[in-house]
């Protein structure tokens, strides 16, 4: 977490999330270079020492709203996979494509920041986080599916082939400008790549 400290009180916890939205406000309006604290705390209506009390720079505050969406995207997807667990393959692949097309569409322009304006540093640690929750799910639903003896591949490698493809076919296809597929297309072909890689 990048607070320089946990707030405590609900007044103190609503004003973290009110830097962080303004956070959110100035980076997908004007970008990365030209977000400062000064400009966020003027948007959140804090003072400058209000939010350092909470926020040591400008570089933590990107970090947190970075969290809060990968999170959420994380979560999003992780649901619709546990929700969707006892369903047949096609069925399950073609709900998490759905969740996760639908969390990356919430938010294209922050979407757009994190993924292709942030430095990679800003937000390596909870790409990565995201993967890796959305991936052991993921491995666990292809091993209990898997016969003893069965010549399938492993869960394990599945399961990274499958989470990182789908990611990024998934998250240019949100932020091309025409991309030559529709969504529904995109969804076909995404279920086709999970069960050829089951």
């Amino acid at each position: 977490m990048a607070l320089r400290k946990l707030p405590r009180q609900q007044r103190s916890r609503d004003m973290v999330d009110r830097i962080v939205a303004a956070a959110r406000d100035v980076l997908v309006a004007d970008g990365y270079d030209r977000l400062t604290t000064n400009r966020v705390a003027d948007r959140a209506r804090v003072s400058p020492g209000s939010l350092y009390q909470y926020f040591p720079d400008k570089a933590s505050i990107v970090e947190e709203v970075t969290a809060r969406y990968v999170d959420r995207l994380a979560e999003d997807v992780v649901a619709s996979l546990v929700d969707h667990v006892h369903e047949d393959p096609e069925a399950m692949a073609r709900a998490t494509a759905e969740a996760l097309l639908s969390a990356l569409e919430r938010d294209p322009t922050l979407l757009r920041v994190v993924w292709q304006e942030l430095p990679a540093s800003r937000h390596l640690d909870d790409r990565l986080g995201l993967e890796r929750r959305v991936r052991d799910v993921l491995r666990a639903y292809l091993g209990g599916r898997q016969a003893p003896g069965s010549r399938r591949r492993d869960p394990a490698r599945s399961s990274w082939l499958i989470v990182l493809a789908v990611e990024s076919l998934a998250v240019r296809f949100v932020l091309d400008d025409d991309p030559p597929l529709t969504r529904e297309e995109l969804v076909e072909d995404l279920v086709a790549l999970g069960l050829a890689w089951w």
